[in-house]
């Protein structure tokens, strides 16, 4: 299978929100509460959600695909000089097919075409399998920071990358 990474379209819209809705809850910790799950993705991860990020100047969304199939997004936000990685979700089928490589290059490339000298991103504390992917991939732990999902506080790391 061949995955293809590129910014994504107005038109992507409603494929990258049910991506995300399948994919979010993979980063939460087994003790999150589904009806804030749920919450969490309506509010921010809808169609129209979407079609607001698609539209912003100073973000992009990378679509991956394989036969014109969305399998994995991410999105990243500019800053002065370093980029966020805000979104980073590929479908548990497409585990292991390249596409989250594929994506962090596409977004590595994108902070550095525009001049930014680091890339960070937050990650919960439970999420093992993302830390070891992005250390990988040259992530270092740098801090900390909560993430609000319903009213519960969940504990992320921030780490960052040097470009």
């Amino acid at each position: 299978m061949v995955v293809s990474v590129a910014a994504a379209d107005t038109g992507d819209a409603a494929e990258l929100a049910t991506v995300a809705a399948v994919t979010f809850p993979l980063a939460c910790p087994a003790s999150a509460d589904p009806a804030h799950i749920a919450a969490h993705i309506a509010g921010n991860l809808s169609r129209e959600r979407f079609d607001e990020y698609l539209c912003a100047p100073d973000r992009v969304v990378l679509a991956a695909r394989i036969d014109g199939q969305i399998i994995g997004y991410a999105m990243a936000i500019r800053g002065t000089d370093t980029v966020e990685l805000s979104k980073m979700y590929v479908a548990p089928a497409h585990h292991g097919d390249g596409a989250a490589g594929a994506l962090m290059q596409a977004c590595l490339d994108w902070a550095a075409q525009i001049g930014a000298a680091t890339v960070w991103l937050g990650v919960n504390q439970g999420n093992e399998r993302a830390q070891r992917f992005y250390r990988k991939h040259g992530f270092v732990v740098t801090g900390t920071r909560t993430f609000q999902l319903g009213p519960t506080i969940e504990n992320d790391f921030v780490m960052m990358r040097r470009l």
